[in-house]
């Protein structure tokens, strides 16, 4: 599927990326809004150290986009077989060794993924505002101590208060996308 999708930083910046049939991803505008308001909350940490999981990864934009700019490891899970074969495309021709792509639910996979994860992106179906309720419910037992967490919603969803031990650092709506930024 022809895009206009791209990596917008790093050391693939401008390289396009497919897209999974049926997708929505995030506008480039919106990615470089995101990464812009993470680079100052990750500024006293090193990128280049983190693992990142792409939870609900349809293109695997995301997860790329931090191995563009350095990430240690990426992990890229969808339940979508189209979306897993979009995800390898994309990384094809890539320094592909950092990057794990596994056919799986993401809220399933939290044991394996989300004690690991120094940085995880969940963007679930905008249809399903649900899964990422559930999703961060699950994963605010497992996330490590300090994990970055990027719940993209429609900007209309107004999500169940989050558990007790996370607490949100931004909250920015771009568009029709609107992103909560939390931590734990």
């Amino acid at each position: 599927m022809n895009s206009n999708l791209q990596i917008i930083s790093g050391k693939w910046r401008g390289k396009k990326l497919h897209l999974p049939p049926n997708a929505r991803p995030t506008q480039n505008k919106a990615r470089i809004a995101l990464f812009n308001m993470l680079d100052g909350i990750l500024a006293t940490s090193d990128c280049r150290l983190a693992t990142i999981w792409d939870a609900f990864a349809g293109s695997g934009a995301f997860g790329i986009e931090f191995l563009s700019r350095g990430a240690q490891k990426a992990i890229f899970t969808d339940t979508d077989a189209e979306s897993i074969k979009t995800i390898k495309k994309n990384l094809a021709g890539l320094d592909a060794a950092r990057a794990a792509v596994a056919l799986t639910d993401a809220t399933g996979a939290i044991k394996k993924y989300g004690a690991d994860a120094d940085i995880i992106f969940i963007d679930p179906p905008y249809a399903h505002p649900e899964l990422g309720a559930r999703f961060i419910e699950k994963l605010s037992a497992a996330a490590k101590p300090g994990a970055i967490i990027v719940w993209e919603m429609e900007k209309d969803f107004a999500p169940a208060p989050l558990p007790e031990n996370l607490k949100i650092l931004k909250d920015k709506t771009y568009g029709r996308a609107r992103f909560l930024i939390i931590s734990n």
